[in-house]
C-alpha cells in the first residue's frame, strides 16, 4: 500500500520531512523483574503509536503554519505585513521581540525597519552599530550566495564582538538572536529578521525547521507587498506631478486640500486658480477607470477646465458644457464627473453647476448643509450635458467643502450613511478648528474614516507625504463593509472670512 500524500496548505510545501526531532522516539519501557511464583512480563509499544505520534507532530504543525499563513496572507499594507510576519516568527522560535530591516536587492525600495517590542528609540539604538558586525548586515550585504541563517546562541560569550555591539545589547537586554534572509531566487533579497532572545538561547531544530517554511511563504507575499508599495508611491508621484504644486492666495478667502491616491492610481482630481476681477474658480473631478490612463486622462481634463475657467468661468454651466463636448470628441469611452465653482470672495458668492457629482457642504457656526443642486448625470454619458447653475451666499465664517465621491466610497456604508457620516463629522467641529480649513479639512477626514491611518492624508497639497515612517509604525486597514480603501479621495474647503 502506497503512503498517502498529505495536501499542500497554505502555500506550505507537506511533503518536506520534518527533521527527526520533531517527535522523540518513545523510550522502550524496561523489562518488570519475576518474582517468585509471577510469570515473566514484558511492555511493548505497538509500532504503529511511534508512527501516529509522529503524523500527528506534522498536523499539528502544518496546522500551525496554516493558521499563520492565512493572517498573513490577509495583511495588504506593508506595515501591517512586517509586523504580522515578526509576530509569527518570534511564536515559531520562541523570542519575544525582533526586527526587519527591509531592503531590496534591486535598490528600488522601500527601505524601512519595523520593530517588535522595540521602540524607535531601541532601533536607533541598534543602528548605532556597525553594520558588518550585525547578523542582518553580514547577510544583506555579503555575496548573492552567502548565508541565509545566523544564529548567536550567547552574543556574550563570543570573542569577537564587536564592543559597541555589546554595550547596544546589554542596554537592550538581549543575550542571543536568530536571523533569517527574506527572499527566495524568484523575489531576491528583500531583507533579513531578526529575533532577539532575553537569555542565552537557540531554537531547536523543529523550530528552525518551521520557521524556514513560514518565511519562504512570507517572502512571496512580501514581494508582492512591496510592489504595491512601488506603484503606489509611482502614482502618487506622478498626480502630484498634475495637481497644483500650491493653493493660490486670494483676499477674502482660504483654502486647503487633502488627496490620497489609490494603489493602482485613480482619476481624482481637485483645482483652484485666481481668475480675472479678483474672483476665484473652484473645481474638483473624477474620472472613471484606474493606473496609468486614468491619471493621464485627469491631467489632459484638468488642463482643459483651467482653460474654460479663464475663458468664461463666471458661467459654471458653459465651463462644463465645453469640458464634456472635449471628453465626447477625445475620450468616447470615457466618462467623469465634475463640479465647478465661480466664487466671488468680496461678496460671499458662489456660482456652481455640478455634472453627476456630489453636493458641495457648507458648515458654520450656524448652519451644516448640503447644497441643494440639479440632479445630472456626468460628463460623456448622455449625447449633450446641461444642467442649471445654483447661487449660494455664505456667512462670514463659513466653509465650504468640496470632496469626490472616494471619500464616501471608503467609508463602506450605503450613500446614504455615508453623507450622514459626512454631515455629522463637520457638524461636529470643535470650535477652536473652525478658522481653519485644514483643520477642518483634518478633522473631517479623521471623523468619517474612522480607521484611516493618521498619516494617510498628509497637510500639503501633495499626496503621498508623510505615508511611510522610518521605523514602520503599523497602519491599520480600513474596515469598511466593502473593500473601498484603494479609492482615490479628494477634499477641497474654501473658508470665506
Amino acid at each position: 500500500m502506497n503512503t498517502p500524500h498529505l495536501p499542500k496548505v497554505a502555500g506550505i510545501d507537506s511533503t518536506v520531512p520534518a527533521p527527526a526531532q520533531t517527535v522523540a522516539p518513545a523510550p522502550a519501557t524496561p523489562a518488570v523483574p519475576a518474582t517468585t511464583g509471577a510469570p515473566s512480563v514484558t511492555s511493548h509499544i505497538a509500532p504503529g503509536t511511534v508512527l501516529q505520534d509522529r503524523l500527528a507532530g506534522w498536523v499539528s504543525d502544518l496546522t500551525t503554519l496554516h493558521e499563520l499563513t492565512e493572517r498573513l496572507a490577509r495583511t495588504a499594507v506593508l506595515g501591517e505585513t512586517l509586523h504580522e510576519l515578526l509576530r509569527a516568527g518570534a511564536a515559531l522560535v520562541g523570542a519575544r521581540r525582533g526586527l526587519v530591516v527591509l531592503e531590496p536587492g534591486d535598490g528600488l525600495g522601500p527601505d524601512t525597519t519595523v520593530g517588535l517590542g522595540l521602540g524607535r528609540a531601541d532601533l536607533g539604538h541598534i543602528e548605532t552599530v556597525p553594520r558588518a558586525s550585525m547578523s542582518y548586515g553580514r547577510i544583506l550585504d555579503g555575496p548573492p550566495d552567502g548565508e541565509v541563517e545566523i544564529t548567536h546562541p550567547d552574543l556574550f560569550a563570543e570573542d569577537g564582538l564587536d564592543p559597541r555591539h555589546r554595550e547596544v545589547a546589554a542596554r537592550l537586554g538581549y543575550a542571543a538572536s536568530h536571523t533569517l534572509l527574506l527572499g527566495t531566487a524568484a523575489t531576491g533579497r528583500l531583507g533579513a529578521a531578526v529575533w532577539l532572545y532575553d537569555e542565552p538561547a537557540r531554537p531547536t531544530a523543529r523550530q528552525r525547521h518551521l520557521i524556514g517554511l513560514y518565511t519562504r511563504y512570507a517572502s512571496e507575499h512580501l514581494a508582492r507587498i512591496v510592489e504595491i508599495e512601488r506603484t503606489r508611491a509611482c502614482m502618487a508621484t506622478i498626480s502630484g506631478e498634475l495637481l497644483p504644486s500650491r493653493l493660490p492666495r486670494v483676499a477674502g478667502v482660504r483654502l486647503a486640500a487633502r488627496h490620497r491616491t489609490g494603489p493602482r492610481g485613480g482619476g481624482d482630481w481637485y483645482d483652484a486658480l485666481p481668475l480675472p476681477d479678483a474672483a476665484l474658480g473652484l473645481a474638483v473631478g473624477s474620472v472613471t477607470g484606474s493606473g496609468p490612463s486614468a491619471v493621464a486622462a485627469m491631467g489632459r481634463l484638468r488642463a482643459s477646465l483651467r482653460a474654460y475657467a479663464v475663458m468664461e468661468g463666471e458661467d459654471p454651466v458653459a465651463v462644463l458644457s465645453d469640458l464634456e463636448l472635449l471628453l465626447r470628441l477625445t475620450e468616447p469611452a470615457r466618462c467623469a464627473t465634475a463640479l465647478f465653482a465661480y466664487c466671488e470672495p468680496a461678496l460671499r458668492r458662489i456660482t456652481l453647476a455640478g455634472a453627476g457629482h456630489s453636493p458641495p457642504l457648507v458648515t458654520g457656526e450656524r448652519r451644516t448643509e448640503f447644497v441643494e443642486t440639479s440632479l445630472s448625470a456626468p460628463l460623456g454619458m448622455l449625447a449633450c450635458w446641461e444642467a442649471p447653475s445654483v447661487e449660494l451666499s455664505l456667512e462670514p465664517g463659513e466653509t465650504v467643502l468640496l470632496y469626490t465621491d472616494g471619500l464616501l466610497r471608503r467609508t463602506g456604508d450605503p450613500a446614504d450613511r455615508a453623507f450622514a457620516r459626512l454631515h455629522a463629522a463637520a457638524a461636529s467641529a470643535p470650535r477652536a478648528v473652525r478658522a481653519d480649513p485644514a483643520a477642518v479639512a483634518d478633522h473631517v477626514l479623521r471623523t468619517v474614516l474612522l480607521d484611516e491611518p493618521a498619516g494617510a492624508f498628509p497637510g500639503g497639497t501633495r499626496p503621498g507625504q508623510g505615508d511611510e515612517q522610518r521605523h514602520g509604525q503599523r497602519q491599520a486597514p480600513t474596515r469598511g463593509r466593502r473593500n473601498d480603501r484603494d479609492e482615490d479621495v479628494v477634499l477641497l474647503a474654501a473658508r470665506f472670512d
